[in-house]
């Protein structure tokens, strides 16, 4: 009931606390856990946290297979992260129970019509930014910002999930549904998402201004534990920030006092999908020394 009332305020971090508080009670109702769930992905949606709401739709959905609302949830999370296919076969699984549910009728129409498509984009090559580019990219040139394209579907078969990238007219369609855009002072807004390893969890920022600083986000994000923080360890300045060099297979740590401009001017950094992504441990904790064991960690 909390968390009902605080979704009708919009304050959809306590709603989201609420909700995990309900789930941590393990009450050994299957029907309530799942609509707890549902609701907690509902709050987490509207936050933008698309993949954690998924998740909680996917395991709502296990928990009650006929649980509609669950079903419209995931689809519609889906949709955001554009993996049009999955969405589509939410769609068909939700209409198998109620038919003529509008919303699903709606959706479908619009997975299957969205589903495969590919935006073309004129594109040549450049030789700065280390492969193929688009019209328009000079303005991450001139930042010496390194974009990774994913392949034409002329080169080979895209994935239904695939970021629509379009730089003519500056526009990029994130794999989280937000696009980076130039304010009218002539700067880069970014989408960035945010990943929390040790708990499996995402955040993500619709707009982060390329001069802003990753402690002031972080001051923000945090100035409440997340639900799932039960060792009140994830405190801003208690953070550790780090970005993944695929290729070789490197760890980089990030000043929390850097702006979003300068990691993404690292001669190692490579924007990849249009978003980037930084990952968040809790200083010194068991689990960053594990997961950073064997790997080769730049460290500030």
């Amino acid at each position: 009931n909390e968390g009902n009332e605080y979704f009708k305020e919009k304050d959809y971090g306590r709603a989201v606390a609420a909700y995990s508080e309900g789930l941590r009670r393990r009450s050994g109702d299957a029907e309530l856990d799942a609509v707890l769930l549902t609701n907690r992905g509902a709050a987490h949606f509207h936050m933008g946290n698309y993949r954690s709401a998924l998740n909680d739709a996917i395991q709502a959905k296990k928990l009650k297979p006929t649980h509609l609302k669950a079903i419209i949830r995931g689809a519609l999370c889906h949709m955001e992260l554009k993996n049009f296919s999955e969405a589509l076969a939410w769609c068909e699984e939700g209409l198998q129970i109620d038919s003529k549910e509008k919303k699903l009728v709606e959706m479908r129409a619009k997975a299957d019509k969205l589903k495969g498509t590919f935006l073309g984009i004129q594109t040549d090559f450049c030789t700065h930014c280390q492969g193929r580019a688009v019209m328009g990219i000079d303005l991450l040139c001139e930042r010496n910002i390194k974009l990774v394209l994913e392949p034409s579907d002329e080169e080979e078969e895209v994935s239904d999930g695939l970021a629509e990238i379009s730089l003519d007219g500056f526009h990029s369609d994130s794999a989280t549904g937000a696009k980076v855009h130039l304010d009218a002072d002539g700067n880069l807004n970014w989408p960035v998402l945010f990943l929390y390893p040790e708990h499996e969890q995402t955040d993500f920022t619709v707009a982060f201004h390329e001069n802003s600083r990753f402690i002031d986000h972080l001051m923000v994000m945090f100035a409440e534990l997340p639900p799932w923080d039960l060792e009140k360890k994830y405190l801003p300045n208690n953070l550790e920030l780090y970005f993944e060099d695929e290729e070789k297979e490197e760890m980089y740590e990030v000043n929390p006092e850097h702006t979003l401009l300068q990691m993404l001017q690292h001669k190692r950094y490579f924007v990849k999908a249009g978003t980037p992504t930084v990952l968040v441990f809790a200083k010194r904790s068991p689990f960053s020394k594990k997961y950073f064991s064997g790997k080769k960690v730049h460290r500030l």
